[in-house]
């Protein structure tokens, strides 16, 4: 039996310890906001925090997180409205949208650490892979949040 800790709430899962924590929270849970990119760790669709820290899930065994506090997207705030959500559709970063819940998560946990970054400092702190190429609009989200953060 595991015990994860996601979005605040408790979950025991009889489960097998290898199971990467994407299948667990997508599969198990019902939490499909975090998606399956590559499944090596490379892409960052598959973004959370594991305490704190973005973690990209698919490359991590369910049994190496217990007991830490997991955030998915849908745990990151309940109407949307934390900072990151609300500067990414001000600043319009989605074409197909099928990364944003991992460059969300990313850029969340980045800010944390950065609170105000250069594009230097994002360029090199933010390395979740975009197919539609929305770089620039995801830098100037991160500006933006950045500065709502300190509001």
């Amino acid at each position: 039996m595991i015990v994860l800790s996601v979005n605040g709430q408790r979950h025991e899962l009889d489960i097998e310890p290898e199971t990467p924590l994407l299948w667990v929270l997508r599969d198990e849970l019902g939490l499909t906001g975090t998606k399956y990119g590559c499944g090596i760790a490379q892409c960052g669709a598959c973004t959370v925090h594991v305490d704190g820290q973005a973690t990209r899930s698919c490359s991590v065994a369910v049994s190496d997180v217990g007991g830490a506090q997991i955030t998915t997207i849908e745990g990151l705030s309940a109407d949307g409205s934390h900072p990151v959500q609300k500067a990414w559709l001000a600043e319009d970063v989605p074409q197909c949208g099928y990364c944003q819940s991992g460059q969300i998560m990313a850029a969340a946990a980045f800010l944390k650490d950065k609170p105000n970054p250069t594009d230097a400092d994002i360029d090199d702190g933010i390395t979740n892979i975009c197919r539609c190429g929305t770089y620039p609009r995801i830098r100037a989200a991160i500006h933006r949040a950045a500065t709502l953060m300190k509001a």
